[in-house]
């Protein structure tokens, strides 16, 4: 009997591309989820969905009792820093307590392996603006430190257990499937290139750079924006690693440079075509000048290598995404 992957989270953005690239390798995958952020028409090559939420363990229970999980993949979890501050139980409630919660499950059922959704947030403001996986975690907002929480918990159920598994830290997430049957919906959503392609198509009336007065080249802030779907396929490198028989460990997972917001405008200015209204405003509390990522262990211990490690790539895809989203 073929072995069957649990992926929380599994309609959501980051969630939705990994299922489909676990689908196309041939893996066996259910996905729950309560389709608050999630979409459930993202689940393109017709995975099992059991909606609910990470609260209801008895669902929980009869799902894990029924599938008999060897692997879970956990992605479910709020994910807007700043409402992290506005609304810390929220987000120790929703990304802790919950991870809590179906760490129990994946010991009381056996489960062997875990790979983690975290953030490059657990770092906080690194010295230098890089990070490396033995950079001090100092989070600065309850939306990092609930992840970084969670990761310590991971630590030690998997040290008294025996589960074994990776904790991903992305950095900037970004684009969209390079097919356009996928990317970023949610409402509202903060991440920039998405916001600037939205602007470009005349949805948003302005974008505003927050902060000009950085320590960078262009006195804007710099960050490491990695495509989604090479996010997405070191989730399978990750997997492959745990059942290759590897130790537990957190990996970073960024391309190892990073590009302004001035730069992410300039480019979506040159693929989109458009002229749109950029506003200036101050710095926001907390914002690093520059966050990127030291990425050469994931690289070294699993194999993964990036296929689409290029901006303009990224925010082609994303326009593409978006331009059919407002032709919907």
């Amino acid at each position: 009997m073929s072995e069957t992957i649990l992926v929380s989270g599994g309609c959501g953005y980051i969630g939705s591309h990994v299922v489909r690239q676990l689908s196309e390798s041939g893996r066996k995958v259910v996905v729950y989820d309560n389709l608050s952020t999630g979409f459930r028409d993202a689940l393109t090559h017709g995975e099992e969905l059991t909606e609910g939420d990470l609260s209801d363990h008895e669902r929980l229970d009869a799902l894990f009792e029924r599938h008999k999980f060897t692997t879970v993949l956990h992605f479910a979890a709020a994910i807007i820093a700043p409402e992290s501050v506005s609304l810390p139980m929220k987000y120790y409630g929703n990304n802790t307590r919950n991870t809590l919660g179906l760490l129990e499950k994946c010991v009381k059922f056996g489960v062997k392996r875990f790979i983690f959704s975290s953030t490059a947030a657990v770092y906080g403001i690194p010295d230098g603006g890089v990070a490396s996986e033995e950079s001090t975690p100092a989070p600065i907002n309850p939306y990092g430190t609930s992840k970084l929480m969670s990761e310590w918990m991971l630590r030690d159920v998997g040290e008294a257990h025996g589960l074994q598994y990776v904790a991903l830290r992305y950095f900037n997430v970004a684009g969209a499937d390079p097919q356009a049957r996928m990317g970023q919906r949610t409402p509202d959503a903060t991440h920039l290139i998405k916001v600037a392609c939205q602007a470009a198509l005349g949805m948003r009336d302005c974008i505003r750079v927050y902060g000009t007065d950085f320590p960078t080249p262009d006195g804007t802030g710099v960050r490491d924006y990695i495509h989604i779907e090479d996010l997405a396929s070191a989730h399978l490198f990750a997997l492959k690693y745990l059942e290759n028989g590897g130790e537990s460990t957190a990996m970073n997972v960024g391309y190892g440079h990073g590009s302004s917001v001035r730069d992410v405008l300039e480019i979506v200015k040159k693929v989109s075509g458009a002229v749109f209204t950029v506003l200036e405003d101050g710095r926001r509390p907390g914002d690093p000048a520059s966050l990127v990522a030291k990425a050469d262990k994931i690289r070294r211990l699993t194999g993964w290598q990036p296929r689409y490690n290029n901006l303009e790539t990224i925010v082609a895809d994303a326009w593409r995404w978006e331009s059919k989203l407002a032709g919907r």
